[in-house]
């Protein structure tokens, strides 16, 4: 990536808690450290992706950052870049906060009954960050909105994200689904990269029974190869921020590292693909 422009890239599933924020906000830190440079945009009202990033900036440089402005602000004033949060070396954050729910509520005072103008506009604010990027990942809710049309519209590809139970499942499903309908009704540019599995608990039945399901239903070349195990670590990092300090810590980089791996894999193939049509 020689001349950058971001390939931007949103996480999803219906379902929630599934680990969108926790796989995209581990696997743009693991590139980071790879030497690309991320910026991870919050698009959940609940910015849980914000708090955990915020929280390791301060591990990284002992900076308790507070933020003036919130990427609702941001979009009011149409201006991204003003917002743009180093949380270490190539690793940056636009911080969202609870106010990012009114999103649908300004695009309908902004744009009236124009479906069309509210999905593209993030994509039209987002396009002045393009060129100082490797890679923008999206985090959003779960749920079908505006916010989630902004994002996918502004996405040059998905990663869905499956939790190895049967709600997850069906959720990857109608996620899978409607980025088929947004594409149809907005003319939307983008692929699936793949589904990256996570699991409940290692090795149990009902784990292994859903990945045999995903593999029938999605086909087992759509999924990672390397999956997310039962860390706690992970769940540790949400109250401490991300840390690489002891074999847990190691342990946690070592896969999201194999899967960091895998996903720019897979992302050349599909620009290869690309290419070629």
């Amino acid at each position: 990536m020689d001349e950058r422009n971001a390939v931007v890239v949103t996480f999803g599933n219906f379902k929630g808690g599934t680990g969108k924020t926790t796989n995209s906000t581990m696997l743009a830190y693991e590139l980071a450290d790879q030497g690309y440079k991320v910026l991870l945009c919050d698009q959940d009202p609940q910015a849980n992706a914000t708090s955990l990033y915020l929280k390791t900036k301060e591990v990284v440089s002992g900076d308790i950052h507070s933020f003036n402005k919130t990427l609702m602000t941001a979009i009011k004033e149409e201006d991204l870049k003003q917002i743009v949060t180093e949380i270490k070396e190539n690793l940056y954050l636009l911080p969202s906060f609870s106010d990012f729910a009114l999103y649908p509520r300004f695009l309908e005072r902004k744009f009236g009954t124009s479906l069309k103008d509210r999905v593209q506009y993030f994509s039209q604010l987002l396009e002045p960050l393009r060129s100082d990027f490797d890679f923008i990942f999206i985090d959003v809710p779960p749920t079908i909105s505006d916010i989630t049309d902004s994002a996918l519209y502004a996405s040059d590809f998905v990663v869905v994200v499956l939790q190895t139970h049967e709600r997850s499942l069906q959720g990857a499903e109608g996620f899978t689904a409607y980025l088929q309908s947004l594409i149809d009704d907005y003319d939307a540019h983008l692929d699936i990269i793949g589904i990256l599995p996570v699991l409940l608990k290692n090795g149990a039945p009902v784990d292994m029974a859903t990945l045999e399901s995903a593999k029938d239903i999605f086909g087992e070349e759509n999924l990672f190869e390397n999956v997310v195990h039962n860390m706690e670590r992970l769940k540790r990092f949400d109250i401490t921020g991300i840390t690489y300090d002891d074999m847990h810590d190691r342990r946690v980089h070592h896969t999201y590292k194999k899967i960091a791996k895998e996903f720019v894999e897979r992302l050349n193939a599909e620009l290869a693909l690309q290419e070629e049509a």
